[in-house]
């Protein structure tokens, strides 16, 4: 018995300071007291097996403890979303060498500081909301068939009312909250000036042209006298500044229920001029249908608390994506998705 409690202190002391505990078990004195056993006379085997079992769960418990004890690791709270050099001791940080601005956001930062030099100011949309802020606030009533042209996503959790949230597919479903967020400045001479560049989902075919996740930048501008002459010189405005050259424009009568008059906005192709017949993004048509616009219903305004009486506006919607596409020849909208690096490392 003295034999066991001297190997047993032995072993322990081992385990204690060891960086491999589990090797401990293994050790030749504690298979030399099992080995013993066998040689014993039969009155004392039980006694002194049982001792040797004993050590043996001591053991396995200071071994348990010591694998504890190694598996912590004192190290300084690090941002692992930070740039940092791998091979530098912690936490060395340095500029990113590799990353870059994904292009939807670099050219969404292009658009906002356009439209905020222009007097707007940027607002987010979300990622999910309900239906009367994507459908019934923008005159659409309930049940309304120009709901199907969007395809929207609807979750299975529903608001107060029943119905079913969404995905929104339009930053329009910001209107109504950014007017009345604004309404106040309408007293006192100001103008309601607004865009929200964000995304949004449609229950798209995929093709070179549809995603199904896609970014819109929504504009929205209330006054007194605001007039259609407004609303076209301002995109016009927008879009020769975003693509650096004189555009000219035009719009042609469309029905959105959000707006009255609405239409669809086209402007001279910014790469051909009209002047080819080959060209990949007009067909050689020379015009490119953009977007959708008009002057803001009178009943999206009384939704807002705002007298259509006194005050009009315009609202557009564009595709973001679109617009890049168009900026930088890119010939398949599912490339800003898809993570490709050889396409990211362009920008």
């Amino acid at each position: 018995m003295n034999e066991i409690e001297v190997i047993k202190n032995e072993l322990l002391a081992r385990v204690a300071t060891s960086d491999a505990p589990q090797e401990i078990m293994r050790a030749t004195e504690l298979k030399a007291l099992y080995g013993k056993i066998a040689t014993l006379p039969g009155p004392e085997r039980g006694v002194f097996g049982k001792a040797v079992n004993a050590m043996k769960q001591e053991l396995l418990a200071a071994i348990e403890a010591r694998d504890a004890e190694l598996s912590k690791v004192d190290l300084p709270p690090i941002d692992v979303t930070a740039p940092m050099d791998v091979n530098a001791p912690l936490p060395a940080l340095l500029p990113s060498e590799q990353g870059s601005i994904h292009p939807l956001m670099r050219e969404i930062e292009t658009i906002s500081d356009i439209f905020n030099r222009m007097g707007y100011v940027t607002e987010e949309s979300r990622e999910i909301d309900d239906q009367f802020y994507m459908f019934e606030s923008l005159n659409f009533p309930k049940d309304h068939p120009a709901r199907d042209d969007y395809d929207t996503f609807m979750t299975e959790e529903t608001d107060a009312n029943g119905d079913r949230l969404i995905a929104p597919a339009h930053t329009s479903n910001m209107q109504n909250r950014t007017l009345k967020k604004y309404a106040h400045q309408l007293a006192n001479g100001e103008a309601i000036a607004a865009i929200v560049p964000d995304r949004v989902f449609r229950n798209e075919d995929l093709d070179a042209r549809h995603e199904h996740t896609f970014y819109q930048v929504e504009g929205v501008y209330v006054a007194k006298g605001v007039t259609v002459g407004n609303l076209i010189a301002t995109l016009q405005a927008f879009l020769q500044e975003y693509y650096g050259k004189e555009l000219e424009v035009r719009v042609n009568p469309f029905y959105f229920p959000f707006t009255e008059p609405s239409f669809e906005f086209a402007l001279s192709c910014p790469f051909c001029e009209g002047k080819d017949a080959n060209c990949k993004v007009c067909s050689g048509e020379g015009w490119i249908e953009l977007l959708g616009c008009g002057m803001i219903h009178p009943n999206v305004l009384k939704a807002a608390d705002i007298d259509p009486t006194v005050y009009t506006g315009f609202a557009f919607g564009c595709g973001i994506d679109r617009l890049v596409m168009m900026k930088y020849g890119i010939e398949d909208v599912r490339h800003f998705q898809s993570g490709k690096l050889d396409f990211l490392r362009q920008f």
